[in-house]
């Protein structure tokens, strides 16, 4: 079979008008970005405010393996299978971020021939909103900065500064530096370092942000530092929020493209779920809810992380009501959690899958608690036997799950009708869909909650760190707001090395951080980084450009 970027290049593409044509979008709609991408227009969403929304389908899955299990290239391959059986649905995905891209991981553009185009764009510079949103962060970390060496009017303390700078990048070597240094012109030195851009309150911001004026307000709500007597600096206080809301003004616009298929694709934003709470932005979604009479969106790694804080937090705050959870799970995923070594989860081995299939058992029972119907999605890998596919079915029978087979990495569209047509008669059920906890509840009751119904914990213990750490959030009023739990994606424990189903753990919350212009608490479980670092062999080793422009490696 063709490599991913190679089935990219040599796919026939639409020009964006006839994408945004098919829409029944006109060119005063949107701002070309060349001739396959554009920016959607703010009038968009006046245009649309009484047109009915469509139904709203969410594409998450079970722990996945360090390559991922075709989460993604699911939701873009059932976009693709709704029109082949005559339905209007919208695609809407986060955006690649460069560190996975060059990474482990990937890009986030789907494979096979269920990809998002052009695939290159996308996976790289695309319209430049990862760029605005690292411009905009490291500019209030340089606001912060500079205000202490200009006289610190303020006070604010250097050993209390809560923003740290960003960078589209897995570079572990920026975790934590020391900045400022090479004398008094430069400043006053300190610890300082670097999260990835995905990890951004920044992006956050943005992803949940109603319209520009919210935007600028959030900005403007963000915990920047103390000052020696211990009250809070917000960006606003710095008049930080006004200048960072100019360099994100394009980029609180969705951007539009397309499928291998010409299916719409709505994709903006792009916050990973491990360490931040990895959806794609409300903006996009609402508006792809307009476009179409399905919206089939994503949340990031395992249900355990982005479909509860999709959940949680971002349908809490938009007032989405999903319609259907269709949840991925693969052979090799579900043998990695039986035991078998990443490297060994292509050959067929029903024992470890077996022992590893009650994880695909958790995630069900999880995503039930939210009162929407669940289908199990099993996204076929060339290597994967008739034995193992039947047992992975039969357990679905067992447990009173719909299910069907995905071949949409291989076929495209035609690969996702049986699933397409099944995820519809879910839709049309009804969804009685309501949050996992009353917002009212304490910090500790929330976290208690989610440990114990979604990860399956005894408790949750508490460090003296996150302990002092809570208290100084109380007092600033961030008792009452959702809870954003950073913690390992391989795992629903916060030990990544607990596969399956963990059974009589813990999970310990090490540090707790207000993300007070997000609108939710971050609490941070086991070793989790929010600045990941290359594998020794990285995906960059691979990628290069021909003399003519046309990349290589790409996937």
């Amino acid at each position: 079979m063709l490599t991913d970027i190679e089935i990219a290049q040599q796919a026939s593409i639409l020009s964006i008008r006839e994408v945004a044509s098919n829409l029944g979008l006109t060119e005063n709609d949107y701002e070309p970005y060349g001739k396959y991408k554009a920016k959607l227009k703010e009038e968009l969403f006046e245009n649309f405010t009484n047109k009915q929304e469509g139904k709203l389908i969410l594409v998450t899955a079970i722990n996945p393996t360090p390559a991922g299990e075709g989460k993604t290239t699911t939701t873009i391959g059932l976009g693709q299978a709704m029109h082949k059986i005559g339905k209007n649905a919208v695609v809407a995905l986060r955006e690649p971020s460069l560190g996975p891209v060059f990474g482990v991981k990937g890009g986030a553009a789907g494979g096979g021939y269920a990809q998002v185009l052009p695939m290159e764009d996308i996976n790289l510079h695309f319209t430049g909103d990862m760029h605005a949103i690292t411009a905009a962060n490291n500019l209030l970390c340089a606001l912060v900065d500079n205000h202490i060496h200009q006289g610190n009017q303020l006070g604010i303390d250097g050993r209390r500064i809560n923003v740290t700078r960003c960078l589209d990048m897995n570079d572990r070597a920026l975790r934590n530096i020391v900045v400022a240094l090479g004398g008094k012109s430069n400043g006053f030195p300190r610890e300082d370092g670097f999260c990835i851009t995905v990890a951004s309150e920044v992006m956050a911001i943005l992803c949940l942000a109603e319209n520009l004026d919210d935007l600028k307000k959030r900005l403007g709500n963000i915990l920047v530092a103390y000052t020696h007597e211990g009250q809070p600096v917000f960006a606003r206080d710095l008049n930080a929020n006004g200048a960072m809301t100019v360099l994100l003004k394009d980029a609180i616009k969705p951007n539009l493209v397309q499928t291998l298929e010409g299916t719409p694709v709505v994709m903006h934003g792009g916050p990973f779920a491990n360490i931040a709470h990895g959806c794609n932005s409300v903006r996009a979604t609402k508006l792809a809810l307009k476009l179409g009479d399905y919206c089939i969106t994503e949340a990031g790694f395992g249900s355990d992380l982005g479909a509860e804080k999709f959940f949680d937090i971002k349908c809490r705050f938009a007032g989405l009501k999903p319609s259907a959870v269709v949840l991925v799970a693969t052979a090799r995923a579900l043998k990695y959690n039986g035991g078998v070594p990443k490297t060994e989860t292509s050959q067929e081995n029903l024992e470890a899958l077996k022992k590893g299939i009650v994880n695909l058992g958790a995630h069900i029972q999880n995503m039930r608690k939210y009162g929407v119907p669940v289908v199990v999605a099993i996204n076929r890998f060339y290597t994967d036997t008739n034995a193992e596919l039947q047992l992975i079915e039969q357990y679905c029978r067992e447990n009173d799950a719909e299910f069907a087979l995905s071949e949409v990495f291989a076929k495209g569209g035609e690969g996702g009708i049986e699933l397409a047509n099944i995820v519809c008669r879910a839709a049309d059920q009804s969804s009685n869909f309501k949050p996992l906890y009353n917002i009212d509840l304490s910090v500790k009751e929330k976290l208690n909650t989610i440990a114990t119904e979604i990860y399956g914990a005894d408790k949750v213990l508490f460090t003296n760190k996150a302990e002092r750490s809570l208290q100084e959030i109380i007092a600033l009023g961030g008792d009452k707001m959702p809870v954003c739990i950073a913690k390992t994606q391989y795992s629903l424990s916060d030990d990544a090395t607990l596969l399956g189903r963990p059974k009589n753990f813990t999970i310990t919350i090490r540090d707790l951080r207000l993300s007070n212009g997000a609108g939710f608490v971050v609490a941070y479980a086991g070793d989790i980084m929010t600045m990941p670092g290359l594998p020794k062999t990285p995906a960059a080793d691979k990628i290069d450009v021909e003399n003519n422009g046309v990349i290589l490696g790409l996937f």
